[in-house]
């Protein structure tokens, strides 16, 4: 599409930018892996990857690390999708490490950041060098200090003061053996842009991002799904509400919005006049710390 003065409108700036960015890291990367939970970020991640490649396969696996509390039907969502746009699929399962003993649940009881050391094994594992994440500059300001391609070390670690000019967007993945690099194709798009892209691709999400009926209650200022997983405790009442949910990660720690918007146009226009971001409306695990999510890039975290 093209803008009035006659050049690229902003949202195929955007994508062509993301394009780029996913072309050079395929290219010039031994074995990349796209991370994809079944999340709006990683489905235009997976869509745009299509786009890059396109009438060829995505030459790349996805990576998935299942805590074990996703949303089922996100899984389903997940799984249908690697099918039917034959991708491979890897699961790494927080699970399998509680089970056998190399990690603990926690006591506040989410597994997001328990996500971390199931992923950087996932990497090494498949010998993954260069990882696909679907990060947004607005998401958190720890990601804001983020370049678009971002080197980890040895273990995993990613340190902010070790990152690598970017001018006339010129991309550099170089890393030694047992290093890797992280590449963010979102950096430069917001929620609404994201909302905005999803709209006119037409892009089909897991049911949970559109407005549903669902018994919650609430903890914290946020609406959690009575589950399992999310019991409510003395005194928290289970309505139900007709909610939907900004972003789809863990149970126990993702909240859901009230909401009456159920398509992608109606999403896109209550985002628009909306004044929080939906990390801070909806993840408690961002709230543990006012440098959580910092902290947990730091040790390896997407």
């Amino acid at each position: 599409m093209l803008a009035p003065d006659g050049g690229l409108d902003h949202l195929d700036a955007l994508e062509a930018e993301a394009i780029l960015v996913i072309r050079e890291i395929a290219a010039e990367c031994r074995r990349p892996v796209l991370l994809f939970s079944g999340g709006k970020d990683s489905v235009v991640m997976l869509h745009l990857a299509r786009k890059a490649f396109w009438p060829a396969p995505i030459p790349f696996p996805v990576l998935h690390v299942d805590t074990g509390h996703n949303f089922p039907e996100v899984l389903d969502y997940r799984d249908a999708t690697a099918q039917r746009f034959g991708v491979r699929l890897v699961v790494a399962s927080v699970q399998d490490y509680i089970d056998d003993g190399r990690l603990r649940e926690r006591s506040d009881g989410t597994r997001n950041p328990l996500q971390t050391i199931p992923l950087l094994d996932a990497i090494e594992e498949g010998g993954f060098d260069g990882v696909f994440g679907g990060g947004r500059r607005d998401e958190d300001k720890a990601r804001a200090k983020e370049r678009i391609v971002s080197l980890r070390d040895e273990f995993g670690q990613w340190d902010p003061r070790n990152q690598r000019p970017e001018l006339w967007s010129l991309f550099n993945p170089r890393h030694r053996p047992g290093e890797h690099v992280r590449a963010f194709p979102l950096s430069n798009w917001t929620e609404l842009e994201v909302w905005r892209y999803i709209d006119r691709e037409d892009i089909e999400l897991p049911s949970l991002y559109y407005a549903h009926e669902r018994e919650v209650f609430q903890r914290d200022g946020m609406w959690l799904a009575a589950s399992a997983v999310t019991a409510p405790r003395a005194g928290e009442e289970v309505v139900t509400r007709t909610v939907r949910y900004r972003t789809v990660g863990d149970m126990s720690c993702t909240g859901a919005v009230e909401s009456a918007a159920a398509s992608n146009h109606e999403i896109t226009l209550e985002v628009a006049a909306s004044t929080l971001t939906e990390r801070g409306a909806t993840r408690a695990d961002d709230r543990l710390s006012e440098a959580a999510m910092e902290d947990r890039k730091k040790e390896g975290y997407f």
